[in-house]
């Protein structure tokens, strides 16, 4: 007989007789359990195995960031000042919205290339509703944002009843989308927005009082304390392993950091911004979706194995449908807070680097192209990535190609630690 590692009341491991295992074989025996017994120590080690056996996280797009910051601040000094802090959080936004749908095509393994033609397509649909044809602002805006939904539920449908592949259907929306942009646009080729109505607001409205940012600091660290202590709670009572109060009192400490010096910062300038409080609370309100319901489950379960969910009763062409009716919509949205950027919709909304950075943003912030692995949060970490280049250049004067060409490479960078992740996972049995 073996001995199993158990959980007590207390979070202390013990061991307890379990079924006989295969001669050689090595116990299993949860990592998590093994770190409530050593302390510090216990983290150093489970930190160690994790970077060994290739389980990265965020950590590599996070110390890329902060050397990306570190450079910039030290080739000009502006580079950190608050307001070009405060404007490069609004920059992400657009893009980042627009990038979180591309999570979402990306966890069960597919792309969609249609997100940029379909944002300048929402942009221009509520340009030609609202000033074209007097249709208030709400209703124009949601019109826009539904016809993108429409539009992601048709690719869908044609990748996931008829079997069309999702390259060759998105490929065929990106430019059936940007026609159609062009002839709702018609002959002006740009409408200008009102610069003082809702949409125009969207990026140009800022809580100049501090207690708002501060008070956005402080709920977010309390709602965090509080869901990671009931989630503590909830497992303890069910016998499994559970973060120990003292490690998220750590954790609590260091997101309450990073939160209120995000905010003394913002309060430097004009104060916290519309766009970047509305982009967080999408963020957190889709990870939630991914991580916390079963609709979230389904979609990790396809990117895995669609046969293997096919098999276990998910409805794969539902799912498939839903998710990009999903990414439709997250365009739709995005492109209507670029508009609201440039308080106008023209032909070249959609175009250019747009789609490529949608993209880049998704999978350098640690979604896996090859499916099953990702966060929405990987959306608003890249997005930081390629706008502080983006913003750094900028600052320095340097031409617009070389940006091209380190986005690509930090691309290229991502693309290759998450491949040898997985084959660092897979060595070590754990993928």
């Amino acid at each position: 007989m073996t001995k199993v590692s158990k959980v007590t009341e207390t979070g202390r491991v013990s061991k307890e007789p379990g079924p006989a295992a295969a001669p050689g074989a090595v116990p299993a025996v949860d990592p998590r359990l093994l770190v409530r017994e050593e302390g510090f120590k216990g983290y150093l080690g489970e930190f160690g195995r994790r970077m060994r056996s290739g389980e990265l996280g965020p950590l590599p797009v996070v110390v890329g960031l902060l050397l990306i910051w570190t450079i910039f601040q030290t080739m000009d000094s502006a580079f950190l000042t608050p307001e070009n802090l405060s404007n490069l959080s609004v920059d992400v936004v657009g893009t980042g919205l627009i990038a979180v749908g591309i999570v979402f095509v990306l966890l069960l393994g597919e792309i969609d290339l249609s997100v940029g033609s379909v944002s300048g397509l929402a942009g221009a649909v509520f340009a030609v509703l609202n000033i074209g044809h007097g249709v208030p602002e709400v209703p124009a805006f949601a019109l826009a944002v539904l016809c993108g939904t429409a539009i992601g539920a048709l690719h869908g449908f044609f990748f996931a009843r008829i079997g069309v592949p999702a390259f060759v259907v998105t490929l065929a929306g990106l430019l059936f989308w940007s026609g159609l942009m062009l002839e709702v646009l018609g002959s002006n080729g740009t409408i200008n927005l009102d610069d003082e109505g809702f949409v125009a607001t969207l990026t140009g409205y800022y809580f100049t009082d501090i207690a708002a940012a501060y008070g956005l600091a402080a709920v977010a660290v309390a709602a965090f304390t509080a869901a990671s202590l009931l989630d503590a709670r909830r497992r303890r009572a069910a016998g499994v392993p559970f973060r120990p109060t003292s490690e998220i009192a750590l954790r609590a400490g260091a997101l309450a950091v990073l939160a209120f010096a995000a905010a003394w910062v913002l309060n430097q300038y004009k104060g916290l911004p519309l766009a970047l409080v509305i982009f967080l609370a999408v963020i957190v309100a889709l990870d939630f979706l991914l991580r916390r319901t079963a609709y979230g489950r389904k979609i990790f379960a396809l990117g895995g194995s669609v046969e293997a969910a096919r098999r276990a009763g998910i409805n794969v062409a539902r799912v498939r449908i839903s998710v990009f009716a999903i990414a439709g919509t997250m365009a739709a949205v995005g492109g209507l807070f670029l508009a609201s950027r440039i308080a106008s919709a023209n032909q070249g909304a959609g175009a250019g680097n747009l789609l490529m950075n949608a993209i880049a943003a998704a999978v350098i912030g640690g979604t896996s192209l090859f499916g099953g692995r990702g966060r929405t949060w990987s959306a608003l970490l890249g997005m930081l990535v390629i706008q502080s280049v983006v913003s750094g250049l900028a600052l320095m004067g340097i031409a617009a190609g070389v940006q091209y060409m380190i986005t690509g490479g930090v691309l290229l960078a991502a693309v290759v630690i998450d491949s040898v992740s997985r084959k660092t996972q897979k060595a070590s049995g754990r993928a």
